[in-house]
Formats: C-alpha cells, sequence, structure tokens
C-alpha cells in the first residue's frame, strides 16, 4: 500500500486498461489530489484503443467542477492516448 505522506504526488494518471467503471472513481479521486497538491496541469493517459474511454475521461471531464478545461494531449505527454487537463485557481 502506498503512503501519500511520503510517496510524491505524480501529475499523471494511467488509465488505460481499465473499464470506464474502474477508471472514473480513481480519475475523481485524482482529480482532488491533484487540486489539494497544488497542480493546475495534469494529465490524464486513456490509452488509444477503441476511444471508449477516452471519451467516458472526457464526458467526466467536462463536468467536473475542479476542471478548467481539457484537450487531447501533446505528442511528448502521449498524444491522442492522454488528455491535458487544466484545473481551477
Amino acid at each position: 500500500m502506498k503512503n501519500s505522506l511520503t510517496e510524491p504526488f505524480k501529475e499523471e494518471l494511467d488509465l488505460h486498461r481499465l473499464t470506464v467503471d474502474e477508471a472514473i472513481p480513481r480519475l475523481d479521486d485524482f482529480l482532488h489530489s491533484a487540486f489539494q497538491a497544488g497542480y493546475y496541469r495534469v494529465w490524464i493517459v486513456h490509452g488509444k484503443g477503441s476511444g471508449i474511454l477516452r471519451q467516458a475521461v472526457g464526458r467526466y471531464l467536462s463536468k467536473h467542477p475542479l476542471v478548467r478545461s481539457h484537450r487531447i494531449a501533446d505528442s511528448q505527454h502521449g498524444g491522442v492516448g492522454a488528455t491535458q487537463v487544466e484545473l481551477s485557481d
């Protein structure tokens, strides 16, 4: 089990290979942790695949109160296999 007091927060969450039902609760926890840690930009790795997870992540981010904006990540951060998220101030 990871100890959040000793391990640094990572600005990237890897969700690929998870189902939508498994991914969304992890995404929500991650967004709250990132916000509390003072991050303004994070990346969500969902993989390319069929696009089902990417679409579900996008729909969820569009409604999340901590998310200012989101878009497909640049090529250095995964391209279409990841989403860049800008968090609220």
